[in-house]
């Protein structure tokens, strides 16, 4: 269990290190911790669209001619319950977060003092533009969906795997060492007091979306089947623990499965479902990454652009389709989008990540434990 948990504890110790580098007011740690923060931001932007192009081709290709019905459906309940909760968070959070997080500003982590400037920073340009990347995995995906036996669909199998390495044995085990740095600056400047208190009070806001939102998936999945809705929910109550455990809606699949089948869905549209919505059906995260971006632009003093902000949850609902596959993958591929869409600085985008992986268990067991009434839809649809 506590390899499951590894990404976890070493964050909450990055956050703890950094901490207590900014309390120490030594200012030397603190500007080597912010050289490893310029250094590593610069090169997470370079790696962002070689990321967006490796899972986003992949995972469209991927989809194939599989059933058509069957795809078309899954594919349509999953987006649809993502893009939708995504929009009422934003709708509501837009109004609660300036009475509930009053008082808890930033003057602004965009810009540190002069004393804990980085020794060193390097220019590193990304191959191309995020929106760039994004439009050509869509060609790429589609067309290697409709020609899956060509030598690019090869060359890119191969491609997913070198990247995906990249994110999760280079970019994630780096995070908290990025994260000791943000909290660092920030304690140094006495701003780490507000941060804490805004992370509390986001964490409460996001559990009691992902438990409004299960209770209404579910209900809708009852009338449509015309099945108890608590009894369907229940029955889905050990794949949510799993995920708890595996913080990957991808290694909870057998168990995702199985309480999908224990709620009177055919075994082969169970475990299509389940299979597909793993990739697909994110919305515990969609809750939660869209909750911490407009809490963090709160913190900053920004204020929620209404377009920006229904696009990105649009173009969210799409990155997250082929996000990777490990703890963190979601935000992972949401960086590119929050600095294209909302303008998210690096400490912002530290910040942001910080907030959503503490809390990572949640929102895939939120995913998973949705995708059963997406399955009981499906089945009841498709006939």
């Amino acid at each position: 269990m506590f390899q499951q948990y590894k990404l976890l504890v070493r964050l909450i110790l990055g956050i703890a290190l950094g901490i207590g580098v900014g309390a120490s007011n030594v200012e030397v740690l603190v500007r080597i911790l912010a050289t490893f923060n310029s250094l590593f931001g610069a090169f997470l932007s370079f790696a962002i669209p070689l990321i967006i192009l490796a899972f986003i081709t992949k995972g469209i290709a991927d989809l194939g001619d599989k059933s058509r019905k069957l795809l078309g459906i899954t594919v349509a309940l999953s987006y649809g319950a993502t893009v939708i909760v995504g929009t009422i968070v934003f709708f509501v959070n837009s109004s609660l977060f300036p009475i509930l997080l009053e008082g808890h500003t930033l003057s602004t982590v965009t810009e540190i003092g002069k004393s804990a400037e980085a020794f060193l920073s390097l220019d590193m340009p990304p191959l191309m533009a995020v929106m760039t990347a994004l439009l050509l995995s869509f060609i790429l995906g589609i067309g290697m969906a409709l020609f899956p036996s060509s030598t690019l669909s090869k060359g890119f199998d191969e491609f997913h795997v070198i990247v995906e390495a990249l994110v999760g044995k280079v970019i994630i085990p780096l995070l908290p060492i990025h994260i000791a740095g943000v909290f660092a600056r920030m304690t140094y400047t006495g701003q780490v007091a507000v941060v804490m208190a805004t992370f509390i009070k986001v964490y409460v806001v996001i559990i009691i979306f992902h438990v409004l939102f299960l209770i209404t998936i579910y209900t809708i999945a009852g009338i449509l089947a015309k099945k108890n809705p608590i009894m369907l929910l229940k029955n889905m109550l050990p794949a949510y623990f799993t995920a708890i455990g595996t913080q990957s809606s991808a290694a909870t699949i057998p168990v995702t499965s199985e309480c999908i089948k224990a709620n009177g869905v055919k075994p082969q549209v169970a475990e299509f479902v389940a299979s597909l919505c793993a990739n697909i059906h994110l919305s515990g995260s969609m809750i939660t990454i869209t909750s911490c971006s407009i809490a963090v632009m709160f913190l900053n003093g920004i204020s929620v652009p209404l377009i920006s902000m229904i696009g990105f949850i649009f173009l969210l609902g799409v990155m997250m389709i082929a996000a990777p596959g490990l703890p963190g993958g979601a935000i992972m591929a949401a960086i590119g989008i929050l600095q294209a869409n909302l303008g998210f600085s690096e400490p912002m985008t530290a910040l942001m990540i910080a907030l959503y992986l503490t809390q990572d268990s949640f929102g895939t067991a939120c995913n998973v434990t949705g995708d059963g009434a997406i399955a009981v839809m499906v089945d009841t649809i498709k006939d």
